[in-house]
C-alpha cells in the first residue's frame, strides 16, 4: 500500500497508471464514488510491489521521501548499478513495506445508536481491532451503574473474535456530557460507596460477557488523586485474574497535580496498578477552542514521551481521533462552536466548495479553507491516511501497547487501511 498526495491534473486513471494498478482498485480502496479528487488530498493506493513512472526533476532520493521506503531498497530491487540512472520515462518498482512494524492491540470507543448506524460501522472496523467499547455505564450517586443498550454491539464483537469491554464514567446531566467532580468525589471517599460500584461492575461484566473495565473517572478533585488509586487497587484485586482493568487518562507532559482535568490522574500509580491505560492523545483543537489539529503530532509526541518515562511502553495505548472540526471564522471566544466533521466527510466538502487541502507539518496534520454559501470564511482541520501513519509511527517508536480510537461514528476508510498495512491487530478471540 502507498500513500499518494493528489496534483493538479490528476485522476484516478494517471494515479493507477503512474502506480501500476488498476483504476478500480483505487475506487475501492478509498471508497471513492467518482472520479473527482481534491488537490491535497490522500489516496491509499493498494499494491504489494507497484511501478513508478519516473517524471522530471525526480530523483531516486525524493521517489524513496514519497513512498516512504528507503533510496537502497529501489536501487537493489531495480538493480540499479548507480542513482543518477534514475530518467523521466523509466519504470521503477517500488518495494512494499507491508506488515513490519510488529503486532499491536487496538481498541475503540463506540456510543450505541440504532441497528442500521452500529452495523455500518461495526463491519467496516470490526476487522482492525482488539477490543471494542460502548460508551458509557454512569455511575449514579448510589454508586449504582446506568443501562445501555449495548447488545448489538456485543454480540457482533464476539462473532468477529473482538473483545467487548465495559466502560464505566461519571458522567451525569440531561445531556450526558458533564463528568460531575462531586458526585466522583463521594464515592472515592466512602468505603461503602466503593464497595458497592465495584460489585456494580463485577456484576456488569458477568452478566453481558465482558472481557474487563475501562475506567474514565474525568474531573476527579485532585485532593482525591490517592483514594482514586486506592479505588483501582481494590478493582484489580477484586476482578484479576478473571478481568482486565484499565482507565482513561487524560494527556500531560509532566506530574500536574492540580486542576480538575488532571490532577488525579497519577500515570505511575496507573501503570503500576491497571493492566492498560488509554491516554487521551487528542482534542488539542476542539468545538469550543480556536482553531487547532485536534492531535497535532508534536504535542502528541511530547505526551507518549513522558508517558513512558513513568508507565511500562507495553501498557499504554495512545489515543487517535476519528473525527475532525469545521470552524466558523473569525474564531470568537465562547461564540459559535465548530462542527464536528468525518474524516472521509471533510474531503466531500472540500470537493463541494472546490478547496485545496494543505499540509500542516509541524503538527502533521491536513487543513483546508473554503467559504460558504453565506459567505462566510471556514477552516477545517482533520485527519488524513499522512497524519494517521505519523501516528503509528510513534506507536511503534516508542514501542507501545497500541492504539484507541475516540470515536466509531463517522466513516474514515483510509484509517483501517493504514492500520492494517503497517501492523498485525492481536485478536484473544480467534
Amino acid at each position: 500500500m502507498r500513500i499518494y498526495v493528489v496534483r493538479p491534473g490528476d485522476s484516478v486513471y494517471s494515479i493507477a497508471r503512474s502506480f501500476g494498478v488498476t483504476p478500480e482498485s483505487i475506487l475501492e480502496a478509498n471508497k471513492l464514488q467518482n472520479n473527482q479528487l481534491v488537490i491535497g488530498q490522500t489516496v491509499v493506493v493498494p499494491s504489494t510491489e507497484i511501478s513508478y513512472r519516473v517524471r522530471p526533476g525526480d530523483t531516486l532520493w525524493s521517489i524513496s521521501r514519497k513512498f516512504r521506503v528507503s533510496p537502497e531498497s529501489i536501487q537493489k530491487l531495480n538493480n540499479l548499478q548507480n542513482p543518477s540512472q534514475v530518467y523521466p520515462g523509466l519504470i521503477l518498482r517500488i518495494p512494499e513495506n507491508a506488515k513490519n512494524y510488529g503486532t499491536i492491540e487496538v481498541n475503540a470507543f463506540i456510543q450505541p445508536s440504532t441497528k442500521e448506524k452500529e452495523d455500518a460501522v461495526l463491519s467496516e472496523s470490526l476487522p482492525y481491532l482488539t477490543y471494542i467499547t460502548p460508551f458509557s455505564h454512569h455511575v449514579t450517586e448510589t454508586a449504582g451503574l446506568t443501562p445501555l443498550d449495548d447488545e448489538n454491539i456485543i454480540n457482533q464483537a464476539k462473532k468477529a473474535g473482538v473483545n467487548p469491554m465495559l466502560s464505566v464514567t461519571n458522567i451525569t446531566g440531561t445531556t450526558g456530557s458533564n463528568f460531575n467532580s462531586e458526585l466522583i468525589s463521594n464515592i472515592l471517599n466512602s468505603e461503602t460507596l466503593e464497595n458497592t460500584l465495584i460489585n456494580n461492575i463485577l456484576s456488569l461484566i458477568r452478566s453481558k460477557g465482558y472481557y474487563g473495565v475501562i475506567v474514565d473517572f474525568e474531573r476527579i478533585p485532585p485532593k482525591d488523586r490517592e483514594n482514586y488509586n486506592n479505588f483501582l487497587r481494590k478493582l484489580t484485586e477484586r476482578l484479576h485474574p478473571d478481568y482486565k482493568v484499565a482507565t482513561a487518562l487524560a494527556p500531560k507532559t509532566y506530574d500536574i497535580k492540580e486542576g480538575s482535568w488532571h490532577g488525579a490522574h497519577d500515570y505511575k500509580a496507573h501503570g503500576e496498578i491497571v493492566d492498560f491505560v488509554i491516554i487521551m492523545t487528542y482534542e488539542w483543537g476542539w468545538s469550543g477552542g480556536p482553531p487547532l489539529a485536534v492531535a497535532p503530532i508534536d504535542q502528541v509526541e511530547k505526551v507518549i514521551r513522558y508517558a513512558v518515562s513513568v508507565i511500562p511502553p507495553s501498557k499504554i495505548m495512545m489515543g487517535i481521533p476519528l473525527y475532525g472540526y469545521d470552524w466558523t471564522l473569525p474564531y470568537i471566544p465562547k461564540g459559535e462552536f465548530a462542527e464536528t466533521i468525518g474524516n472521509d466527510e471533510a474531503i466531500e466538502r472540500a470537493r463541494k466548495y472546490g478547496a485545496r487541502i494543505k499540509y500542516d507539518i509541524k503538527s502533521q496534520s491536513p487543513y483546508y479553507n473554503y467559504v460558504d454559501a453565506e459567505g462566510r470564511q471556514h477552516v477545517v482541520w482533520f485527519e488524513d491516511a499522512r497524519s494517521v501513519e505519523e501516528k503509528y509511527k510513534l506507536v511503534f517508536r516508542y514501542k507501545l501497547k497500541g492504539v484507541s480510537y475516540w470515536v466509531l461514528a463517522r466513516s474514515f476508510t483510509q484509517n483501517f487501511k493504514v492500520l492494517d498495512n503497517m501492523f498485525m491487530i492481536k485478536k484473544y478471540n480467534q
